[in-house]
């Protein structure tokens, strides 16, 4: 199969450091060209990639000073994707609405997988192109009220092997907390956990720009480097540390999460995650078995004194079992064989359709 792999441009694929949307991707292009599949990935040029490499950019544009538009160059990589839409069987767009206007222009068919969530003005764009292929990454990112045409939900994956697994936590005993710095992922209630439980708080993630005024006014004020730490962003292998060495990764989110690499990098380390129940972490987590889902910060409180109780050889099992590359391949090349049967379903029914009208006006 023909197949054009369309990452956004903001990170690297994979990423050095953050991003979760260009691990992903960098895992299923890999897989894919494994299993003979001759796969193209748009993306930033500094990708690292099995597939071949067609980008409209020399590197990741996030950390890049000199750009001062990132849309140019996502309208750029987009008019190159679909000026080759011939040459692919089918185009798989990573880039949430981005690839909608211009899917509808082609034959070849895209499908979306959506990594993030709805607003009131991407709305307005899903409800023009509701009839496209989406794919979900939890149940719970679906939004039923806008009618989009899902026709698969596929969990991420990592490689598990790549992470090290730690059969026992760092002693001195501390929790972690890995995530963007901003109100959503709950950094601040991360934080206030930490104190009411009376242990060391490990934190590492990213500020963007749009964070900066929460990061310096709720959380810089509370880092003094004993009790409340703060690491900057972590590349991979300090991400397995920080995860591994923690007797719990807090996941204290106010929104609905789409998903959540770090609940499954967590468990593939050993260590159980302690999250409130929002988005999709019922979907991630085992309650009782891989962690904790609660309704609030006191249960979370709770929480960090029974964490001892779970098996850290089952997080690991957990996330080898559920959330694999080989399973969330199979479930893409299912979402692809899927929608190329309904394309070729309907021509067949439209050929049909000409081949009726024509012998009606013949006779």
């Amino acid at each position: 199969m023909r197949i054009a792999q369309v990452a956004p441009l903001w990170e690297r694929v994979p990423p050095p450091a953050y991003g979760g949307t260009e691990l992903v991707v960098g895992l299923l292009t890999n897989e894919l060209v494994r299993r003979g599949h001759s796969v193209t990935l748009f993306a930033s040029g500094d990708s690292i990639t099995l597939a071949k490499l067609e980008s409209v950019y020399p590197r990741a544009i996030r950390l890049d000073p000199n750009v001062k538009e990132y849309n140019v160059y996502e309208i750029l990589q987009l008019g190159r994707v679909y000026e080759q839409a011939h040459k692919f069987d089918i185009i798989h767009s990573h880039m949430g609405y981005a690839a909608l206007a211009y899917a509808n222009l082609v034959k070849t068919p895209t499908v979306h997988t959506l990594h993030g969530i709805f607003t009131p003005d991407s709305e307005k764009l899903f409800a023009y192109a509701k009839h496209q292929p989406y794919v979900s990454i939890s149940n719970a990112q679906r939004e039923p009220r806008l009618g989009l045409n899902y026709v698969a939900t596929v969990y991420n994956a990592i490689d598990v092997n790549s992470h090290r697994f730690y059969a026992l936590p760092d002693n001195p005993p501390y929790l972690a907390f890995l995530g963007r710095m901003s109100p959503e992922k709950g950094p601040h209630l991360a934080i206030a956990i930490a104190k009411q439980v009376g242990l060391p708080l490990k934190m590492a993630g990213k500020v963007d720009v749009a964070d900066i005024n929460f990061f310096e006014q709720k959380i810089k004020p509370q880092i003094d480097g004993k009790q409340v730490e703060y690491l900057g962003e972590a590349d991979h292998n300090q991400k397995n540390a920080l995860l591994g060495g923690a007797i719990a990764t807090l996941f204290p989110i106010i929104w609905r999460e789409p998903f959540g690499l770090v609940m499954i990098e967590s468990m593939a380390a050993g260590t159980p995650v302690i999250a409130t129940k929002f988005g999709s972490a019922p979907e991630v987590i085992a309650h009782g078995k891989t962690g904790f889902l609660c309704n609030s910060v006191q249960e979370c409180v709770s929480a960090v004194s029974q964490v001892g109780e779970l098996d850290r050889y089952t997080c690991r099992a957990y996330v080898t079992e559920r959330f694999n590359v080989k399973q969330m391949t199979d479930g893409y090349e299912a979402v692809y064989h899927k929608v190329l049967a309904t394309r070729f379903a309907r021509n067949e029914q439209l050929r049909s359709s000409i081949d009726v009208a024509s012998k009606r006006v013949a006779n």
